[in-house]
């Protein structure tokens, strides 16, 4: 057997370990861990989950809350040569079995409220809160000195959000996912000083990827949260616990209504990070003149590459707030037409990407696998445009682009124009079937004050094209979201199809 070259997940610990072995960690709840005492708590679950009969390879499901535990466990997984499938704790009856069958599981890490829902005949084994937890079996577990696991083995099945589509894995290596640390920590400016908190789901990539595991790298101390509470982080920012917060769009529109949003001394707040949907130039512009000395910092990409793919830093917003940057260390970008031939700067194309941090394919899906790598890239699905300095804008994704007689609308620019409205809480829009239109321009709102829907017509009328503004106004007490923040705009136009 070769040495071990480090291209592991659970390698980026042991560095951080050996490294600032004193340095807190991780802090949840009332539990606090060294990085010196995550390392071997991470040894110790390795070699428990080798006693319950897995073998290196072996899926194992994670179905559990934010917690220390769910950490251990997934690193656990790495060290042990497991191949760790995060599930959303949010999925249960067909979803939940769906992922749970697809991935062959073998045992499923659960905290004790959800296991109820795992379809029967699933082994599980509790995250956590009983004497016979993971967490628990520390005591008592032997630590794991086995060989370790290679940097192209597999370490995680990311199943894609299924905004569109039944959700397919997407076969994550160590060496995949260490690459897009490293990516991440260059592109955001991640530091050992730095105080994140970490409030957005554990099973979802942006959260783990793109910055706790990076942040475990530089030996940051990270706070993890249940969720993100408003109350709770405002506490941490204001104490100086916290100064470093990712969230996608919808949270940070959640933090910005709050009535506390304009009073609580949030100055603390170094580096606010946004991504896993589009931000509404609006809100991110009513954020930033609430917060001038706040860097912000446009986080995009997609779980099958790891998922961190462009960035716009805080000093290239001016003149860009639609853009979402450009690209990482390690991935190689075009915009391409229906051929797969690069389109002139400036023209709108599908994104297509070429880096070592992808995925190896799609887990059981040859099919799917073949279709979306093609002619050596991997075809993203989002439609974009790239300007003549690298920078690229993503217009919609090619699948909610509307055809509205017979000319195609970008939702964005549609919502966008929405935002600008004070009555305006939230957007979407997306094409409905029509016999004149083919697709009528539909948006769907929440609002936060009296409008009808003339108003918000008359509104967009003003901001866009005749043809782009809205032929419908539905509304709405709330938008269906997955997890990551995502408005699932396939459940919408399901929805409304047939009102």
């Amino acid at each position: 057997m070769t040495p071990g070259h480090g291209s592991t997940v659970d390698g980026v610990l042991r560095r951080s370990a050996r490294r600032t072995p004193a340095r807190v960690a991780v802090e949840y709840r009332d539990r606090t861990w060294t990085y010196e005492e995550l390392d071997e708590a991470v040894s110790r679950a390795a070699g428990a989950l080798l006693g319950q009969g897995l073998v290196p390879g072996d899926r194992v499901g994670a179905y559990g809350h934010n917690s220390d535990a769910y950490l251990v466990a997934f690193l656990a997984c790495a060290r042990a040569g497991l191949v760790h499938v995060p599930v959303n704790q949010n999925l249960t009856g067909d979803d939940l079995a769906y992922i749970v069958g697809q991935s062959g599981s073998t045992l499923v890490l659960t905290d004790p409220d959800l296991a109820e829902r795992l379809p029967g005949g699933v082994r599980t084994l509790p995250l956590r809160d009983t004497d016979d937890s993971l967490l628990a079996l520390l005591a008592t577990a032997p630590a794991h000195d086995g060989p370790e696991p290679r940097g192209e083995d597999l370490v995680q099945l990311l199943y894609t959000s299924g905004t569109t589509a039944q959700p397919k894995g997407a076969m994550m290596t160590h060496r995949a996912l260490v690459h897009e640390y490293l990516s991440a920590i260059t592109a955001l400016d991640l530091s050992a000083g730095d105080r994140p908190a970490h409030s957005l789901p554990l099973y979802h990539s942006a959260q783990m990827h793109v910055f706790l595991l990076p942040y475990l790298a530089v030996g940051a101390t990270n706070v993890i949260l249940d969720a993100p509470d408003g109350d709770r982080l405002f506490d941490l920012i204001e104490s100086g616990r916290v100064d470093s917060l990712f969230a996608p769009p919808t949270v940070w529109i959640g933090l910005a209504n709050r009535p506390d949003f304009d009073t609580r001394d949030l100055g603390g707040l170094r580096k606010a990070y946004y991504g896993a949907s589009i931000m509404p130039v609006p809100v991110l512009e009513r954020l930033r003149e609430r917060l001038p000395k706040l860097s912000f910092y446009n986080c995009f990409g997609q779980s099958e590459i790891g998922p961190l793919a462009t960035v716009l830093a805080p000093d290239e917003h001016k003149g860009r707030m639609d853009s979402c940057g450009r690209t990482v260390l390690f991935v190689d970008a075009r915009v391409v037409d229906e051929n797969g031939a690069d389109v002139p700067d400036g023209t709108p194309g599908e994104i297509v990407y070429r880096s070592p941090q992808l995925c190896e394919g799609y887990w059981d899906k040859p099919e799917e696998t073949a279709e979306a790598f093609r002619d050596g890239w991997f075809h993203s699905g989002d439609l974009a445009v790239r300007d003549a300095h690298g920078y690229f804008t993503i217009v919609d994704r090619v699948k909610d682009v509307i055809n509205s007689g017979g000319v195609l609308v970008a939702s964005r620019q549609v919502e966008d124009a929405l935002y600008t409205h004070e009555a305006v809480a939230e957007a979407a829009v997306i094409g409905l079937p029509d016999e004149k239109w083919i697709e009528a321009v539909t948006a769907v709102v929440v609002s936060r004050g009296e409008v009808t829907e003339a108003e918000l017509v008359a509104h967009a009328r003003e901001k866009l094209p005749a043809f782009k503004a809205p032929k419908r106004v539905v509304f709405v007490d709330e938008l269906p979201r997955n997890a990551s923040g995502k408005i699932l705009k396939r459940e919408l136009r399901d929805r409304l199809s047939g009102a």
